[in-house]
């Protein structure tokens, strides 16, 4: 008998779904892409639905659905928590309160209402999720766990072991001691959008000097030797308020927090840089002690806080772990595949026989449906062979032009590992700005990822491990690709193997063949403030109104200067089934 396994996580940010068949992952996506609301928080239900259609079943067909976290035993820290600060938190338990008694309570009736569903519900713990989602889809039989993100229950940070089908969470630290919570708050005074921007105080960090490293080290965290630590909760308000930070957090540094889309100015910029440099000096501490505690030589990261690439790559680099994996969806996206594995694997003990070892776990298209939408729509394009659109789409890149890439499966995660993709040559400085501002219409000091050959990739830069997911940095070797090379030096890798992708790899191979240089810019295909782009419609309508020169869709190639301009009257042949 087939058993099937659907997990889900919503309700907070980033939620997803995605479904397990006898232990092999069949589908995963986030709702974001289906609704356009970037870090959609709602019940997932299109990409429910996504997941049902890929794997042809119906919700009766299923065994089991997972969630990936209790949400009593988090309904009971917020009152605890307003509680211990009332009078102080009366107007965030106003806010908060309506939203909890109409839906987060009410979980196992809101799945069994949206999907028709009646059978058995398993409720996870939230960091016992992220390690599942780490772990059991990784490539070791044993590792060492760690788990960093926000808060999920009262658990912000967890050290645990996998071994086989077990997992143990041995030690945890509790809400409102939280290292994402810790960075989140930086994010905001910086003016940049909490639980969504914390990646460009990272990119901000390079332009910086850590000068504040000291005071933050002495007034806002205590670092014990074992990698714990207690927050001056003094100086931080999102325990009982609508902001992240007090007056007191802006006394310590002599201004106010940073109005959204106000200029960058040096301190700034220095705050980032002391705060990457706390946070890296806090993480490699954990992993110091939790390899001492484990002796384990591979060790599994989640949470959101393990999308901090940066920080990876120094736990891999400067700590005795050997190896590191994790998966490309960390943040809470994630929890959907650790519910939904560590009931096949713990509660069931079903053996591992899946590892995770791509991304492309969401919608495609098909050839003839994506020929019919241009068709109807009156679209101009050229139809080529495989081997002639790599070649002429590789030239392309080589001639300076962008150009949009939208290949088979959508990936799970926030990153865009070569199927929604937007792609330029590395070669050229000049490309580093034009697709920040005229493309991605995006702030101009953020870095851009490289793709590279994972065979050339120790030729280009100071790695010596695969990073398919996006997740490491290292230094770059040579100076011929500056468009993906940060202001100190790093870049943000991908690399790319045949058996994973051999449609994008054999255009990075193409772009080679033409130029000696095996990298290309990718950064994901969509403008600011938008999810990545999931239908042909959408990538189209970005296509369109960016400058990008050329798009790539399946065997299709459109050229800019062939289309017809947008209007609003436009009467569009959109709806399409999924394939």
């Amino acid at each position: 008998m087939i058993m099937y396994i659907l997990g889900i996580s919503c309700f907070y940010h980033d939620a997803a779904a995605c479904l397990v068949k006898d232990g092999q992952l069949v589908a995963a996506a986030q709702e974001e892409r289906f609704t356009r609301k970037k870090h959609e928080a709602g019940f997932p239900s299109k990409a429910i639905r996504y997941c049902l259609k890929e794997a042809k079943i119906k919700t009766d067909d299923l065994n089991y659905i997972g969630f990936y976290d209790k949400p009593f035993l988090k309904f009971e820290r917020l009152l605890e928590t307003y509680l211990e600060v009332f009078p102080r938190g009366w107007s965030s338990f106003v806010k908060s309160m309506p939203v909890w008694l109409k839906e987060k309570i009410w979980i196992p009736q809101i799945i069994k209402k949206e999907l028709d569903y009646q059978g058995k519900i398993i409720f996870i713990e939230h960091h016992l999720s992220h390690a599942a989602s780490a772990f059991l889809v990784s490539p070791f039989k044993s590792a060492a766990i760690l788990t960093i993100d926000g808060v999920g229950e009262w658990a912000t940070t967890a050290y645990g072991l996998g071994q086989d089908k077990k997992i143990e969470l041995k030690q945890e630290i509790h809400f409102p001691d939280s290292l994402g919570l810790f960075y989140s708050a930086f994010t905001y005074y910086l003016g940049f959008k909490v639980n969504s921007a914390e990646y460009k105080v990272m990119g901000l960090a390079p332009y910086g000097q850590p000068k504040y490293y000291d005071l933050i080290m002495k007034e806002l965290i205590d670092l014990k030797d074992d990698g714990s630590f207690k927050m001056n909760m003094d100086y931080f308000a999102y325990e009982y308020g609508l902001t992240m930070t007090n007056q007191k957090f802006n006394q310590l540094f002599g201004l106010l927090p940073r109005q959204p889309e106000t200029e960058l100015k040096q301190i700034h910029k220095d705050i980032a840089a002391s705060l990457q440099k706390a946070t890296e000096t806090i993480l490699i501490k954990m992993a110091d002690y939790l390899y001492q505690e484990t002796k384990m030589k591979n060790l599994c990261l989640a949470g959101g806080v393990a999308l901090n690439c940066v920080a990876n790559s120094r736990i891999l680099k400067e700590t005795s772990f050997e190896d590191i994996f994790i998966q490309p969806a960390a943040g809470d996206a994630g929890g959907a595949l650790g519910a939904a594995f560590y009931i096949y694997h713990c509660l069931l003990k079903k053996e591992r026989n899946f590892t995770m070892t791509h991304t492309y776990w969401g919608p495609q298209y098909s050839h003839r449906t994506i020929k019919e939408y241009l068709e109807k729509n009156n679209i101009s394009y050229e139809e080529l062979s495989g081997k002639d659109l790599v070649r002429q789409t590789a030239q392309l890149i080589k001639d300076q032009k962008v150009i949009g890439w939208f290949e088979g499966r959508m990936e799970f995660g926030p990153r865009a590992l070569g199927n929604r993709s937007i792609l330029a040559d590395a070669r050229n400085q000049k490309n580093w700005q034009r697709v920040n501002l005229k493309i991605k219409f995006r702030e101009s000091f953020r870095p851009f990822a490289p793709s590279v050959l994972e065979e050339d990739c120790d030729e280009y830069f100071e790695m010596d491990k695969p990073s398919p997911f996006m997740l490491l940095t290292a230094q770059v070797k040579k100076k011929v690709i500056p468009a993906v090379t940060h202001l100190d030096g790093s870049a943000r890798i991908q690399t790319v193997s045949f058996k994973e992708n051999p449609l994008f790899y054999q255009l990075i191979k193409s772009f080679k063949d033409l130029t000696n240089v095996p990298v290309i810019i990718n950064t994901s295909f969509n403008v600011r403030g938008e999810p990545i782009v999931c239908s042909p419609h959408e990538a189209f309508l970005c296509f369109m109104r960016t400058e990008m020169d050329y798009l790539v869709m399946d065997k299709f190639l459109l050229d800019k200067n062939k289309m017809k301009p947008l209007t609003d009257d436009i009467d569009w042949q959109k709806e399409f089934e999924l394939d």
